[in-house]
């Protein structure tokens, strides 16, 4: 920021690796704050990964004196997870603000690969639980947000068939973003605006975890196998590890919307 505000004032931005300039470029200050205060920014994409330093000073003018910025430092990373470090941890507060369900631990743990499973089909990438360098630059760069579709509906569930994907959403908001198997073609999960009618937490006989019912014997209940496609008898079977915190969310008489 450069403060006060001139109209027409430009900004010389250095880059450094090993002391040595590796690269300059001038941008112009824009307001900000009503006029208070100018800003700028300074786009620059670096070819290897290390340290930058980076400058920036305004030349004195005829309406503003010198003005010379501390010097910042940035570390340059490629974008490539691997089991544990900054990417990774960079990677899970980045799903995290995109509401996939992930854990914050540093380590690309189950957690972390069904929210990157959940990104990829959102995204519609392949249905994988590995990460690349595009879902990490994706996700860094904000992308692959649940669209609501029925934001009057309050506090409900919405389940994308043709993403395979389940969201917990109040109002307009989406809360979270779970991976998620339907029903199969030969059975499959009922389309429509239902509200859920009864809850049985627990595991019952066929292997259904803390299950929330929304018409008939359909439910959204964890189980031990949801795969990346529809595979169910017609539920919407969600990871048993992800089951009890949507049963706890989900609530009697909330709306369930499935569309294709």
């Amino acid at each position: 920021m450069l403060r006060p505000y001139v109209p027409k004032q430009t900004v010389l931005v250095r880059f450094y690796r090993g002391g040595k300039e590796i690269h300059h470029q001038t941008e112009r200050v824009k307001p900000m704050k009503g006029g208070r205060v100018g800003e700028f920014l300074t786009p620059y994409r670096s070819s290897r990964e290390g340290r930058i330093t980076i400058g920036a000073v305004h030349r004195k003018t005829a309406l503003l004196a010198t003005v010379r910025a501390a010097k910042q430092h940035v570390l340059v990373v490629r974008p490539v997870a691997g089991s544990s470090g900054l990417i990774v941890r960079l990677l899970q507060r980045g799903l995290a603000k995109l509401h996939f369900v992930t854990s914050r631990s540093g380590y690309y743990d189950s957690a972390t690969a069904r929210a990157v499973m959940a990104y990829r089909k959102v995204r519609g990438m392949a249905r994988t639980y590995s990460t690349s360098e595009a879902v990490v630059r994706g996700v860094l760069a904000g992308k692959g947000r649940f669209p609501v579709r029925f934001p009057h509906h309050g506090h409900h569930v919405e389940a994308d068939l043709s993403k395979q994907v389940l969201a917990l959403v109040n109002g307009d908001r989406v809360e979270r973003i779970y991976h998620v198997s339907s029903g199969k073609p030969s059975t499959p999960t009922v389309l429509g605006t239902f509200h859920v009618y009864r809850k049985s937490p627990g595991t019952n006989s066929h292997g259904m975890v803390h299950s929330s019912y929304f018409i008939g014997g359909y439910a959204i209940h964890g189980y031990v196998d949801v795969p990346p496609y529809a595979a169910s008898h017609g539920c919407l079977r969600v990871p048993i590890p992800n089951a009890w915190s949507i049963y706890t969310w989900v609530h009697m008489g909330d709306i369930v919307d499935v569309f294709p």
